[in-house]
């Protein structure tokens, strides 16, 4: 069976990023133990990412590199909030320059934040995405692709690679 909508794919993974010299920097992986188990086509990947696994079957290697534009955007030098000090305080300490922390906009979207400062009555974060401004270079290979249950399509994402983990 081939990746197309509305399959469950299985895949191992290794993500590098590029320094500016041009070196490449581990990032993170998944293999063959914990793979990465999504639903195909509903929005849940990066498009990009999903676009170059498209057609692919098990057994399938495959490599390529997103741009920025691809990947998580170009960083937004706009990007960036004080907040204050006092929304802090109630957790007990205080985050450090370099922590990632989570926050939760108007509509009660959550996404994570990087602490660039910490002064008397602010906390400086920078809202870009931690790969912004990254060429994202994937590896890896396809382990499964199996129809979606009936489950997975109405709850909009995969139930494991079996299709009856998770809930």
């Amino acid at each position: 069976m081939n990746i197309n909508a509305n399959t469950v794919v299985s895949i191992t993974y290794e993500l590098h990023t590029t320094t500016p010299e041009g070196q490449q920097v581990f990032v993170e992986k998944a293999n063959e133990e914990q793979p990465l188990v999504f639903l195909y086509g509903v929005g849940m990947m990066l498009p990009k990412f999903e676009e170059h696994l498209a057609g692919l079957k098990a057994g399938d290697e495959y490599s390529f590199e997103l741009s920025p534009a691809d990947g998580y955007g170009e960083i937004d030098a706009t990007a960036h909030v004080d907040l204050p000090i006092d929304m802090f305080k109630e957790a007990g300490e205080l985050p450090k320059v370099g922590d990632v922390i989570p926050l939760q906009d108007n509509q009660g979207n959550q996404f994570r934040a990087g602490v660039t400062g910490v002064h008397e009555d602010i906390i400086s974060v920078d809202l870009n995405h931690p790969m912004a401004g990254k060429n994202l270079i994937f590896a890896g290979k396809v382990l499964a692709v199996r129809e979606a249950t009936a489950d997975e399509l109405s709850h909009g994402h995969a139930h494991g690679a079996d299709g009856h983990s998770g809930h």
